[in-house]
């Protein structure tokens, strides 16, 4: 297959991670693939291995006109046999260009669930109506979650289109690093004693680290060799609440405020319990499937796939509902628990939990449904 996929930008994030793992997938397969941005610079183009790369060169909004003007010249030029486009903008991109060139197939990569329009502001709600309303342009939709499916489902997407590929796991990136572990805790000042609990995402109230800080004031209060960080930037407002609530609780020699880490694999060797407090709006949670990928044992709100792979990891997983403190206290002191108790087993059951997520799994399954799209007979683009 000759494959256009297309996205804002290569800059380091969830999607585009994923978006580099298929590329570089199916190339390997045999399909002639490019990668369209619409803006070029990202920090992930350097990471595509025998993947054309095309920056369509959008400036600010306005330049979308051009930009959709130049993706149709490129279509018209390269004759893809598929254009698989990820996120709202390139999906609607996408869906723009197929008005103009019928015979294309078009793929759209849906990569949330449980969006909240309220959160989205004017331009964001405008946007996600238009993504929903040119989805019934696509031959395809391809969710990353479960969950995403059915939230797409409900708010009207095409459900007879719907498919689910979740997303992969890099294993070669993300394993165990004991030794990077060990410094990282020593420039924390976490001692060898002392046991580290990590929430590991965006500083916003979809993923509650104010609830996570309640819950660590609870457990800090029964296990005095308790420990926790955060790893992530995000909202301001939300920042100096969250730093406010640690003050409150008197829990601040007891949390560390990492910031944004490039260290990933590091981050999640260095904990001994990795924490999903999302409230909301999670699809398939990558920093639980990476930190199980390095052996770490998670515990995770029941939103979105997280838990999917929580289950999945046995020993090395527990679910709690969102929005309780109380209730996340006691699972993250159990799973500290296990990890004293079972240390080997509770790693070995949250490595194998990863196996069925593997970047060569996410590339057979997206060519499966690519392949069975262009197979099939052709339909009438509603």
């Amino acid at each position: 297959m000759n494959i256009l996929l297309l996205i804002p930008s290569l800059a380091a994030g969830g999607a585009e991670g994923q978006l580099v793992l298929l590329a570089n997938g199916l190339a390997t397969r045999g399909h002639a693939v490019s990668v369209a941005v619409l803006s070029g610079g990202g920090a992930l183009e350097r990471e595509l291995s025998d993947v054309r790369l095309i920056d369509l060169g959008k400036g600010s909004r306005a330049d979308l006109p051009r930009t959709l003007a130049r993706l149709v010249r490129l279509v018209r030029r390269e004759r893809p046999d598929i254009l698989h486009s990820y996120l709202g903008t390139a999906n609607i991109l996408a869906a723009l260009c197929g008005l103009l060139c019928p015979d294309l197939r078009l793929v759209f990569g849906l990569r949330a669930s449980n969006v909240d329009l309220a959160d989205l502001g004017l331009a964001g709600r405008l946007a996600y109506g238009l993504e929903r309303l040119f989805s019934r342009r696509a031959d395809l939709l391809i969710a990353n979650s479960q969950a995403g499916r059915e939230h797409a489902a409900a708010c009207g997407f095409p459900q007879d289109r719907l498919a689910v590929v979740q997303n992969a796991v890099d294993t070669g990136r993300c394993r165990p690093e004991p030794e990077a572990a060990a410094r990282l805790r020593a420039e924390w000042q976490i001692g060898s004693a002392e046991q580290l609990v990590g929430l590991v995402a965006r500083l916003d109230p979809m993923k509650d680290q104010l609830g996570f800080v309640r819950a660590a004031a609870r457990l800090a209060a029964k296990m005095p060799g308790a420990r926790f960080v955060l790893v992530g930037s995000g909202q301001p407002e939300y920042s100096r609440r969250v730093r406010a609530l640690i003050d409150e609780l008197g829990l601040g020699a007891r949390v560390v405020l990492a910031g944004q880490r490039a260290d990933m694999p590091a981050v999640y060797s260095a904990l001994d319990v990795l924490c999903l407090n999302s409230a909301y709006g999670e699809g398939f949670p990558n920093v639980v499937a990476e930190a199980l990928a390095c052996g770490t044992p998670c515990v995770v709100t029941d939103v979105g796939d997280a838990a999917l792979l929580a289950n999945a990891a046995g020993a090395a997983g527990l679910v709690v509902p969102p929005g309780k403190p109380e209730e996340l206290a006691v699972a993250l002191a159990e799973m500290l628990g296990r990890a004293d108790r079972q240390g080997p087993e509770v790693q070995r059951q949250a490595l194998a939990a990863v196996l069925a997520y593997t970047p060569e799994a996410l590339a057979q399954r997206t060519e499966t449904l690519l392949e069975q799209l262009l197979s099939g007979s052709a339909r009438t683009k509603g």
